[in-house]
């Protein structure tokens, strides 16, 4: 029974993705060593290492199912790595053939390998998602960059801003991390083959052949050397799980403190019994928001031990590996579970435009404060300006008035008359600055992403 709740049945279901356990679970992982074996087969053959027909016998018999899990249990929890015990299967599932199996290989050079095989797939997938996810709440930007909200800073109203520009901030992050992936892809997908020590020495002049060959044969990249103790492709791949979730926690942030029933600006779907309590009826919890910030803060936690697991010695190390394995496969899990339940959100958030201008209006407009200042030092010194819309809301605030209002009862005819638009001014839709200028770039970027 698994006791990591994002591999259960049940609480598996708030964490993860089935998409991404299928990548990573204990049968696909050992069907990529196999694949690995079998292709390394397949190159030797053809540089004339191993004979041909050895080759085709290793890929035919590499298939899970010809494997004995009791048998790679025994011999994991002996040596203290699966490799042995599944060589052993696959030299028996071959014949004849079986002694030319991991020929001139090491653990590691199969183990890193299924790796990256595994993490290419995982890409893929998050690839897929950030498109559906950038695409979902460009939508959702165009169909509010008009709604009209409480840009909010240190927690208090600052300015107006649009429901629009907001979501924007939550999609521009996501258009960089693809960016970022296409970066790092290209480092991380390579393949390893180094042999016992990484000199490749059990095979003569033909290691690095056979190492590109094997390369070419999984489509992955041929690094400059072995990278059995080189371990910060991984370690960067990681901060990437990282920034991504930290990025969905932002969004997932927002969405809870706008939730609040206080403020009561939106809501994560109109799905019946969703976030409800178990005693207490009025309840419509941010659940899915919950998960993507416990996953994205669960990751920051979890990428300082990849950051420990780089320093390895030596030419192969003693524990940092097995650090990795504790670490990072959480780290994709929980990536992919908050890009699942940010897609959700971005498909099922109810916004409440009606209370969003309620909540500026009950702040008596102080909102407007700045855009009060700069109206009226066109026709007065800006310190005199500053001083007098203070003071103005301080009266708002006390009296339950609207600041514009009080503005202009404060200066009681002081200015000639037309020196200010009092109602456009008293309109927080007519101070969004260059809001939606921001919001189409934003929007247009994304649009070279999505395609």
């Amino acid at each position: 029974m698994p006791t990591n709740p994002a591999d259960g049945a049940i609480l598996g279901t708030l964490y993860g993705s089935d998409a991404m356990r299928a990548v990573f679970d204990e049968h696909a992982y050992f069907q990529r060593m196999l694949d690995v074996e079998a292709a390394l087969a397949r190159v030797q053959a053809r540089l004339g290492i191993i004979p041909a027909d050895a080759a085709q016998a290793i890929t035919q018999a590499a298939r899970f199912e010809n494997l004995r899990a009791e048998e790679l249990a025994a011999s994991a929890r002996n040596v203290g790595y699966p490799v042995v015990g599944l060589v052993a299967g696959l030299s028996r599932a071959a014949g004849e053939a079986g002694g030319w199996t991991h020929w001139g290989a090491t653990t590691q050079d199969i183990m890193d390998t299924a790796g990256v095989l595994q993490l290419r797939a995982a890409i893929n997938r998050y690839k897929e998602r950030l498109v559906e996810l950038a695409r979902q709440l460009s939508q959702l930007a165009n169909r509010h960059r008009a709604t009209v909200m409480a840009g909010r800073t240190h927690g208090q109203q600052a300015l107006p801003i649009s429901f629009g520009l907001k979501v924007v901030t939550w999609l521009a992050p996501l258009l960089r991390h693809v960016e970022r992936l296409d970066e790092i892809s290209p480092r991380l997908l390579g393949v390893q083959f180094g042999g016992a020590a990484g000199t490749l020495a059990a095979l003569g002049d033909k290691g690095i052949e056979v190492m590109q060959a094997l390369a070419a044969e999984l489509k992955i990249a041929v690094p400059v050397m072995p990278w059995h103790a080189q371990r910060d492709s991984l370690v960067e791949f990681a901060g990437w799980l990282s920034l991504v979730t930290g990025s969905l926690g932002k969004m997932a942030q927002d969405i809870i403190l706008m939730a609040q029933s206080e403020v009561g600006e939106v809501s994560e779907s109109a799905e019946e019994g969703r976030g409800g309590s178990s005693t207490m009826p009025q309840k419509s919890n941010p659940i899915t928001s919950e998960l993507i910030l416990a996953a994205a803060r669960h990751n920051a936690s979890l990428l300082s031990a990849l950051h420990h697991a780089q320093i390895q010695e030596h030419e192969r190390a003693t524990h940092g590996w097995q650090v990795e394995w504790l670490t990072l496969p959480d780290m994709i899990m929980l990536t992919g579970g908050a890009l699942k339940h940010a897609v959700y959100l971005a498909k099922n958030l109810q916004v409440d435009e009606a209370k969003m201008r309620e909540n500026i209006h009950r702040a008596n407009d102080v909102i407007l404060a700045e855009a009060a200042v700069f109206a009226l030092a066109r026709a007065m010194p800006r310190a005199q300006a500053d001083k007098l819309v203070k003071q103005a809301c301080a009266v708002a605030l006390t009296e339950g008035k609207p600041l514009v209002e009080v503005v202009k009862n404060l200066l009681a005819g002081a200015l000639p008359a037309g020196a200010v638009d009092w109602q456009a001014l008293a309109a927080p839709q007519n101070y969004l600055g260059e809001t939606d200028k921001i919001i189409d770039r934003a929007l247009k970027s994304a649009s070279h992403f999505l395609g």
